[in-house]
């Protein structure tokens, strides 16, 4: 059973044993949707879920102080990949990306990916190339033809200077 990590304590909420979490997925719904998650390597349910100034609250079983809750600042919590939520056609979890080959619809081999960048306005596909070299390949539908997870294969189009950035 392989354990995602999805978030990380980072404080005590108040006097009732609640923690703010720095949540790594992008949407609460995870939080909301799993009876239990795992803190380090502990099991424990969730009571309670709420959002405050973009961060998940979490009230958790057996935290019931805000001594408790300190305890577990810079705790990870994690998932099972039972409990990951299906995903609509067409979107993939970053981990399901992470070491797929790139090639061009010609067939040339690119590379494989190794990251998955998501601070910009669209994902970016960080790919490592033959020779140690790192392409970034913006994953938009003018550059990225088809994704294959069964292959593990990225089809993508490549526009004259893509690879030289």
């Amino acid at each position: 059973m392989e354990k995602i990590l999805i978030g990380k304590i980072t404080s005590a909420v108040g006097l009732k044993g609640e923690v703010k979490v720095y949540n790594y997925s992008d949407s609460t719904e995870i939080y909301e949707n799993t009876p239990q998650v795992y803190v380090g390597e502990t099991l424990t349910g969730i009571q309670k879920v709420r959002t405050q100034k973009n961060m998940v609250v979490l009230k958790l079983e057996g935290t019931d102080d805000r001594d408790g809750a300190e305890r577990l600042r810079g705790k990870e919590i994690f998932v099972t990949e039972d409990d990951l939520p299906e995903l609509p056609e067409g979107v993939y979890y970053v981990r399901d990306l992470i070491g797929t080959q790139v090639i061009s619809d010609e067939g040339e081999e690119i590379g494989e990916v190794t990251d998955v960048l998501q601070n910009t306005a669209q994902d970016i596909l960080e790919v490592r190339r033959p020779g140690g070299k790192t392409a970034l390949i913006p994953r938009v539908d003018a550059f990225v033809k088809d994704i294959d997870l069964e292959k593990g294969q990225i089809t993508v189009h490549l526009q004259e200077g893509l690879l030289d950035l």
